[in-house]
């Protein structure tokens, strides 16, 4: 499994740079593991980018895992409605969190 590490900030100024971090990995055939313990700021615009990510590598039968999600990253979710389809539908601070 790989790790990787989402930036604090996934406001839309920097989505073009986490496009360019995760696009890297879309065809990756094992297991990606999105550590999101950092995450301090979240606009709708970096949540779609991970949401589409995340279908992506599905569609091709890659498991994507987002791990040690942060308070923010949670509200968030909730508040787009995305929490249980990525998976990150339980408290901030478990980790493992299928998406």
């Amino acid at each position: 499994m790989t790790a990787l590490s989402l930036p604090a900030d996934l406001g839309i100024e920097h989505v073009s740079g986490l496009q360019q971090l995760l696009s890297a990995h879309v065809d990756d055939a094992q297991a990606l593991e999105l550590v999101a313990s950092d995450v301090r700021r979240v606009h709708a615009a970096g949540v779609q980018l991970l949401h589409a990510f995340a279908c992506e590598r599905a569609q091709h039968g890659h498991p994507t895992l987002v791990t040690q999600a942060s308070p923010v990253l949670v509200d968030a979710l909730r508040l787009l409605g995305l929490a249980a389809s990525l998976g990150v539908d339980a408290p901030s601070d478990s980790t493992g969190d299928s998406v």
